[in-house]
């Protein structure tokens, strides 16, 4: 697995134009399939809940893993910031080794402790284990350490292309499950017997759940939530994060790779010279949640990434005791080169703000490549 969609896509399709296979981006869909969500039944939504129901301790033990060269940014922090704000369980962020953990496509932060660390404070294990996209499948360490955990019980989640983590792992073997959907293709064939399913945001077999992309975290989160505290308590966690509604409802036709996708990523990486790289000032205290959409989605454009700025060079601890560190210190960034993270706003809202202030600056094909990677359905009520 490459860095992230944000290299991987730009690259094919530059190699492509420039070996002269113009004509192949002319035989992409010019537009995804107009498909409404289908509903998901009631007793499939139970079974889930169910599936997911802690199996041990009374308060549950969450451990999130990253890879420290490269774990995607939303599918690390949103988790850990959504079930910390809830306080139904025990959250801790790991790492496959000792120092930061450097998110992609932007922020780098202090994980909690190393799996070895883990492994020595808690030889039982952890009641959960969510496993983000990586920026590889095969790291060993990762594996192994994924594969001990299911063998002491732990439900494992993989969120986005986190499951292609989990298919390595071989935890995924003759399963039910779903992913990112750029990756759907490459996960079926390191791993032929895992059975898709479209149309769904998550899907649960047995004691593994895996989620379509980048966003599906966030119903993701709050259905683990509900399966831990019961549905009052994740309706309450959805308000603060501005969420009417949550299930596992998607229209997997609406997200696929297509000719304007195409068109746009090509033009937007060919003009590297306008590049631009916007600063987030990072505040104690601040959302954690907010903070991974709005510098996730400045750093998909193909003309902008996000870096983070604050005074000193110490780690700033947000809201839910995330340890980010600044990318720059010392000075200030330019005004007109930063960009907010809405702090008055709602988590669900600052992604539309931030979405909303991309498309000024760079267009409506820009904001839908960058929704697409984010697998976004933005025209949907139900995010």
């Amino acid at each position: 697995m490459s860095k992230s969609i944000f290299v991987r896509v730009g690259l094919a399709l530059i190699v492509l134009s420039l070996a002269g296979f113009g004509g192949w981006m002319f035989s992409l869909p010019s537009a995804t399939a107009a498909k409404e969500a289908p509903p998901v039944p009631q007793e499939e939504t139970a079974a889930m809940l169910t599936a997911l129901k802690p199996a041990v301790r009374e308060r549950p033990l969450v451990a999130i893993i990253g890879i420290n060269d490269a774990t995607e940014t939303t599918d690390y922090l949103m988790p850990t910031g959504i079930l910390r704000r809830a306080d139904v369980a025990d959250v801790v962020m790991l790492a496959t080794g000792p120092g930061p953990v450097q998110l992609y496509p932007a922020l780098n932060v202090e994980p909690d402790a190393t799996i070895a660390q883990f492994d020595a404070a808690l030889p039982d294990g952890a009641d959960y284990v969510i496993v983000p996209a990586m920026s590889r499948d095969d790291d060993p360490a990762a594996l192994a350490w994924l594969k001990s955990q299911a063998e002491k019980g732990a439900r494992i989640i993989g969120i986005c292309a986190g499951a292609k983590v989990v298919g390595a792992a071989g935890l995924l073997d003759d399963k039910r499950a779903t992913t990112h959907w750029y990756y759907l293709v490459e996960m079926l064939k390191r791993s032929p017997t895992i059975e898709y399913v479209p149309d769904r945001r998550m899907v649960s077999d047995g004691s593994v759940t895996t989620t379509t992309g980048i966003t599906a975290s966030m119903p993701m989160m709050l259905t683990l939530i509900e399966a831990i505290a019961g549905r009052a308590k994740a309706e309450a966690v959805a308000n603060d994060l501005g969420l009417a509604k949550w299930n596992a409802r998607h229209a997997s036709g609406a997200f696929k790779l297509t000719r304007p996708f195409a068109t746009t990523v090509l033009a937007n990486r060919m003009a590297f010279w306008n590049r631009e790289e916007f600063g987030i000032r990072l505040e104690p205290g601040m959302d954690e949640v907010s903070l991974a959409l709005v510098a996730d989605a400045w750093s998909r454009t193909y003309r902008s990434s996000a870096a983070t700025f604050a005074v000193a060079p110490d780690a700033v601890e947000t809201r839910n005791g995330i340890r980010v560190i600044p990318d720059q210190s010392g000075r200030n960034w330019p005004e007109d080169r930063q960009v907010p993270t809405f702090s008055d706003r709602k988590p669900a809202e600052a992604l539309d703000r931030a979405l909303e202030a991309i498309t000024a600056r760079y267009g409506k094909s820009t904001t839908s490549v960058v929704a697409m990677q984010l697998e976004y359905p933005r025209q949907e009520t139900v995010r």
